[in-house]
């Protein structure tokens, strides 16, 4: 009697090449891949929500224009030399930290990361995919930014590879205090919080009024604020055409790998 092989399955022939094996791998992706894809949908996501649109291009875009208006306070001749860089740091921190911060704390009150929870996807790649996806975000924002100040009459000095640098961990810093803010309070505390301190800084950060229109004291203590260290690196390097300094470079550095570690040890999911 001749025996046929079960349906579904192949039978080994030695001038069919070599075989093929189906046998299940049921282990998680590289977290390489889960952070690259993570923050290809949270950009997706981004894009489509018309308020976090508008908050991280439309609103840098019209405070460009609105600090540039002769009848504000008098900065010195050449106001909009100070108003880009000033513009560049408010859009990073309203999108790595305000936008960020509102965004995924109403994901956790509508459980929408809890699901994610129950997936291989640990807290760390959660934290690296929305942090790259603001970076994507970020390079259009820039590019709105700069070309608008360029069109006012704006001169940049200085080498931008250092000012990416500088965007870069702004980002990182900010991006990891949004994530822990919204992964440890509630969505509506979350919303009040976000928004104060994104007032805040802005005008205690060297943003809206530059530091040296503070007491000494007083200026010294806020330079140890990451808007601060960001804002007056960038005025550095694109005002004055000069090198941002150890010092501004520490301060970001320690608010980027405090923020980051802190966001993804103590973030919960729900």
């Amino acid at each position: 009697m001749t025996r046929t092989a079960p349906s579904g399955s192949m039978r080994h022939n030695p001038d069919a090449g070599p075989r093929m094996d189906f046998t299940p791998k049921p282990a998680a992706a590289p977290l390489r891949k889960m952070v690259l894809s993570q923050a290809a949908m949270e950009f997706r996501l981004i894009i489509r929500n018309g308020e976090q649109v508008a908050l991280t291009l439309i609103v840098p875009l019209l405070l460009l224009v609105f600090f540039n208006l002769p009848m504000l306070y008098s900065l010195s001749d050449r106001r909009i030399d100070f108003v880009v860089p000033s513009i560049l740091a408010l859009g990073i921190m309203s999108s790595a930290f305000t936008g960020l911060a509102i965004g995924t704390g109403f994901e956790r009150k509508y459980l929408v990361l809890k699901r994610l929870g129950a997936t291989a996807l640990p807290r760390a790649a959660l934290v690296g995919g929305k942090t790259l996806a603001i970076l994507l975000l970020e390079v259009v924002q820039a590019t709105l930014i700069c070309a608008l100040g360029f069109a006012l009459g704006w001169h940049p000095h200085g080498n931008p590879l250092l000012a990416v640098l500088l965007l870069v961990l702004g980002t990182l810093a900010f991006g990891g205090l949004g994530m822990l803010v919204a992964g440890t309070l509630r969505a509506e505390v979350v919303l009040a919080v976000a928004n104060l301190v994104w007032l805040v800084l802005m005008f205690c950060g060297g943003i809206a009024l530059p530091l040296s229109r503070f007491p000494d004291g007083v200026a010294d203590v806020l330079r140890l604020l990451p808007s601060a260290a960001l804002s007056e690196g960038l005025h550095r390097i694109l005002q004055d055409g000069s090198r941002p300094g150890w010092g501004v470079l520490i301060t970001l550095v320690i608010w980027s790998v405090g923020g980051l570690a802190a966001a993804a040890r103590f973030f919960r999911w729900e």
